[in-house]
């Protein structure tokens, strides 16, 4: 039996899904131990790697959560709000680090993530990439150094399949940008425009969403001030610095106390 943890991936069959797979059989320091998929699916019941057209992994497909969570150390998950509520609470009750990589998730369904890491090990970040981590604080630190003359607005461009607006990330880089002001993201944020709308108000931070095309993730936090503009620009070009990111998140919770973490933590930022 492997001394590595074991770690279940949800939404199996979904890019990111196929990423993880990958990345942790390829893995030295972990093991895959299950493949979660919804139920009705047509991979249920199928080897995972040959349902993703490769060689056998010795892994099935299933629609069963909680076998599987018993018996894995960590549950990465990039899938749905609704899904990964649910999954929290059952990788709590299996005491399993839950890895979140979902976005577009409500305050209430953070409630409930929030109440699963008082029982076990949480990551949830809106993007696990060392670089972007990296320009949230850079985006902090500029916030808090320029005044409200500068404003403030985080652009983010992704591929056309891309369900959710603004990302994951560019919130996280907006609640930097308040966080360097001091300021409630929520009472400053300014997510449409459209028509007449009248000037921009000072001490907004506005959100801007570009989708189309295979754009795997570009996100520029740009501070525009009279005369001057200052931008910071994370760009990437492949996806499994999300996955490599993840791996090391479920790794690095194996021996934490329970808690609803950040990729700061793990990245050792904070």
């Amino acid at each position: 039996m492997s001394q590595t943890p074991g770690i279940v991936i949800t939404g199996a069959s979904g890019r990111m899904g196929q990423m993880l797979l990958q990345t942790v059989a390829a893995s030295d320091k972990a093991h895959l131990v299950g493949a979660l998929e919804r139920p009705g699916h047509d991979w249920i019941g199928q080897d995972v790697g040959e349902a993703m057209g490769g060689a056998p992994m010795g892994v099935t497909v299933s629609d069963d959560p909680v076998a599987l969570f018993a018996k894995a150390q960590a549950v990465i998950d990039f899938t749905a709000p609704a899904a990964t509520v649910e999954f929290a609470g059952l990788a709590a009750q299996a005491r399993a680090t839950h890895v979140i990589g979902t976005t577009g998730m409500t305050a209430e369904d953070l409630t409930k993530i929030d109440a699963a890491a008082r029982h076990a090990v949480v990551v949830r970040a809106g993007n696990m990439s060392l670089g972007v981590n990296l320009l949230v604080g850079l985006a902090r630190k500029v916030a808090s150094a320029l005044g409200e003359e500068f404003d403030i607005e985080v652009i983010e461009a992704h591929h056309r399949h891309k369900v959710d607006a603004p990302s994951g990330t560019a919130l996280m880089l907006g609640q930097a940008a308040a966080d360097g002001r001091g300021v409630d993201l929520d009472a400053v944020s300014d997510r449409g425009r459209d028509g007449i709308t009248g000037e921009r108000k000072p001490g907004d931070i506005g959100f801007s969403a570009i989708r189309g095309g295979d754009i795997v993730g570009e996100h520029d936090v740009l501070f525009a001030g009279p005369g001057e503009r200052v931008v910071l620009r994370h760009v990437a070009t492949d996806r499994l610095i999300f996955a490599r990111g993840a791996l090391r998140a479920a790794l690095w919770g194996q021996d934490k106390s329970p808690g609803h973490y950040s990729m700061a933590d793990v990245l050792g930022l904070d």
